[in-house]
């Protein structure tokens, strides 16, 4: 591979301007495809598999023109103190509805006082708004009317709060935020690399890349929300791969090599790296469809595409441009023959090199104390809960908030989360006497408040109830009631021949916390196993894949720790803007896992790649390592800095899921690239000297030899080095 990658560096390089003439006539077509794109459908969430989503699927066949993923908002009324909604309100609180629903998306209205839906003390009554639409393709006029209700009853003397899918938004991402990591990103890239033109180049060609990415995505009419993480892969590696490579062309051109020599080197050498980083990610990333939820699949292609194209704009777009920089990615006091040779001869180690040396020098100690480190910071995990947070966990300033803590004073704490049960009875004999014996079980069993009369379809082979539990909709005693209906299914079927499914929202935030915990194993299985199988041939190593795999699972753990102590502990929530302490969002665990993953062996191939190098040219066990560190050492943590930096602009966004998102990766990378991969890697290597890269013969003829180290440019491959850094053909 390092030959092939060598060869493609040096024709990209002399033929540079072809090759950016191609890439932007590639990102010229994608804008041009993306400008004209229709918009995309919404992204409509389905957990396949589940009993949540048989239900539903039941119900859009068997009532036909209904549509479950439309939107709905509640519109609370509270009377004034003392008075009730029932009495001299009634006609504001009809008004207030008329106006509502008088609007083109509008469904259907439900009226408070012919639904009975008014408090037992008469001070708090519900209307439901259902839309013909999802939350994302409500107008404006739509959303103002909801607006418009709280006016009113303000008006009218009476509170009205707003709740419901219906006054959801779009995630919206903190433009100060983003532009603060990219400024943030540029700092590191100058701070390492001393000059503005090699700190351009990364940041200029992560933008190309994101730009290509972000067009193909939205060019073949995926949504806004599959490209969040695809926004945030694409830039964040796509700086990093561009700065290993720029970093080791630098090295060879500080060897005497010529620009065009320097830059099919650093494609052989540092590109090597870059596939199999890249390939980790991708896997990680596309091994998402294992769960088999459409959303994660499509938001797991589209990052793993991403992340494709910045490999591509690495070898080959990056090194066309260096050949328009020449001599200027170098430092400035070393673009001369004499600052060159004064550089070779005083080569005094810098801090990783320093770092190193003592990690080498007492390796159990400096394991033992990260081992203990990162297991205390994983404590937290004990405390995980899953769930989809609703309104219940917004700012109490909020009016979605406020409506549902009405709702629970005047209706209790289950309102909030009703179940809903659907039952087939096609071919039963008697239907309607079933399902009324299905509606006496439900009201007969515990932690059940109250069942809503049956809903038939036309056919009348199908009917909907609404089930009101006792307690919450995140709460442990709710998902308790949904396993206790759900076990009552058998003997309603084997008695009456009526089929009983559950669903409904709670239902379905139960099912898919349950989904995740499922096939958690078998996508451990996949990706990891996958990753240590690559791994094994870039290192030629057994100890070392899986020594990186243990790694990342320390990595996860601080990181899932770290998570629950900020949004369920509430730790430094006011720093980032949560709101309202909650559970973690049921789909993050299985997500970070995937992502972390890709990116914990992104930092262990450039680090180790390094290390591997040296031993293969002789080295001793210890002194790869430390001639690994010095020259990768300070790139890897710049690296992991930027990512850092880019991670963390996303954790301005309003979205929660966004938040985390964001949060948790910067968490993550920190943790992996700071402890585990500049500390615990190297004083896992010293204690396992040469038995880190041992093989067995058998195996080592199996695997095929990608020679990511670049022993195979030799003289006949690459021309003899050009001892001057004045005799540049550019």
């Amino acid at each position: 591979m390092a030959k092939f990658l060598y060869r493609l560096g040096r024709f990209a390089f002399e033929k540079r301007r072809l090759v950016v003439l191609l890439w932007l006539g590639v990102l010229a077509a994608l804008a041009v495809g993306a400008g004209t794109a229709s918009s995309p459908p919404p992204d409509a969430f389905s957990i396949p598999g589940t009993e949540s989503q048989r239900a539903f699927d039941l119900l859009g066949e068997r009532f036909p023109g209904t549509k479950s993923d439309g939107a709905e908002a509640r519109i609370v009324f509270l009377a004034p103190e003392g008075q009730i909604v029932s009495e001299a309100n009634k006609t504001s609180v009809k008004k207030i509805l008329a106006e509502v629903a008088g609007g083109t998306q509008v469904a259907g209205a439900s009226d408070p006082f012919e639904t009975s839906s008014v408090s037992k003390n008469g001070a708090t009554a519900y209307a439901t708004v259902s839309y013909k639409v999802t939350s994302d393709k409500l107008t404006d006029a739509s959303k103002d009317a909801l607006k418009a209700a709280e006016t009113s009853g303000k008006a009218a003397g009476i509170t009205v709060e707003v709740g419901g899918s219906a006054l959801l938004a779009e995630p919206e991402m903190n433009a100060v935020s983003e532009a603060i990591s990219i400024i943030l990103a540029a700092v590191v890239l100058v701070i390492t690399f001393g000059g503005l033109a090699a700190a351009g180049l990364p940041l200029l060609t992560a933008l190309v890349g994101l730009g290509v990415g972000i067009g193909a995505i939205v060019a073949i009419g995926m949504s806004a929300t599959t490209t969040t993480l695809a926004m945030m892969l694409g830039l964040a590696v796509g700086i990093d791969y561009a700065l290993f490579v720029v970093s080791r062309y630098r090295a060879e051109r500080m060897e005497g090599f010529s620009a065009e020599e320097a830059a099919g080197r650093a494609a052989g050498t540092a590109g090597s790296a870059v596939v199999f980083a890249g390939l980790t990610v991708i896997i990680a990333l596309a091994g998402l469809a294992v769960i088999d939820i459409p959303i994660l699949t499509k938001m797991g292609l589209a990052a793993a595409g991403t992340v494709a194209v910045a490999v591509a704009i690495a070898l080959t777009l990056l090194p066309a441009l260096l050949g328009f920089f020449g001599r200027a990615v170098l430092p400035r006091a070393l673009r001369n023959r004499k600052a060159a040779r004064k550089n070779a001869t005083q080569d005094k180690p810098g801090a990783a090199t320093r770092w190193a040396q003592f990690v080498v020098a007492r390796p159990l100690t400096v394991l033992l104390i990260g081992l203990v480190g990162m297991s205390v910071l994983s404590v937290p995990v004990r405390s995980l809960e899953l769930g989809m947070p609703g309104d219940e966990f917004q700012s109490t300033s909020t009016t979605q908030r406020r409506a549902y803590d009405a709702l629970v004073n005047g209706f209790g704490p289950g309102f909030n989360g009703p179940l809903t049960v659907a039952v087939d009875v096609r071919g039963v004999r008697d239907p309607k006497g079933a399902v009324e014996q299905v509606s006496k079980t439900l009201t007969g069993t515990a932690g059940v408040v109250s069942v809503s009369p049956a809903m038939f379809n036309q056919a009348d082979d199908t009917a909907v109830l609404n089930v009101v539990p006792a307690t919450g909709p995140s709460t442990t005693e709710t998902k308790d009631l949904v396993h206790a209906l759900r076990g009552k299914a058998g003997d309603l079927k084997s008695t009456l021949g009526a089929t009983m499914l559950v669903t409904g929202a709670t239902a379905m935030n139960i099912d898919i916390s349950q989904k995740m915990a499922d096939t958690v194993p078998a996508y451990l299985a996949v990706v990891v196993g996958l990753a240590i199988l690559l791994l094994m041939i870039v290192f030629r190593s057994i100890a070392v894949p899986i020594k990186a795999a243990l790694g990342f699972l320390l990595s996860i753990g601080a990181t899932f720790g770290f998570i629950v102590a900020v949004f369920q502990w509430g730790w430094l929530a006011e720093i980032i803007g949560v709101q309202q302490t909650g559970p973690v969002i049921s789909m993050m665990p299985i997500f970070l896992i995937g992502v972390v993953f890709g990116l914990a062996m992104d930092y262990e191939v450039f680090l180790v790649t390094r290390i591997r190098e040296a031993f293969a040219h002789g080295a001793s066990p210890n002194d790869a390592i430390v001639a690994g560190f010095r020259h990768s050492g300070r790139v890897v943590l710049a690296a992991a800095a930027i990512m850092i930096a880019v991670f963390a602009g996303f954790v301005g966004g309003s979205d929660p899921m966004i938040k985390m998102m964001g949060l948790g990766l910067a968490a993550a990378v920190f943790f992996d690239a700071v402890v585990v991969r500049m500390a615990l890697v190297p004083a896992a290597l010293a204690l396992l000297g040469d038995r880190a890269w041992w093989l067995p013969q058998w195996l080592g003829k199996v695997l095929p030899n990608v020679d990511v180290e670049g022993a195979g440019l030799n003289p006949v491959e690459a021309a003899e080095p050009v001892r001057g850094l004045e005799s540049d053909r550019v």
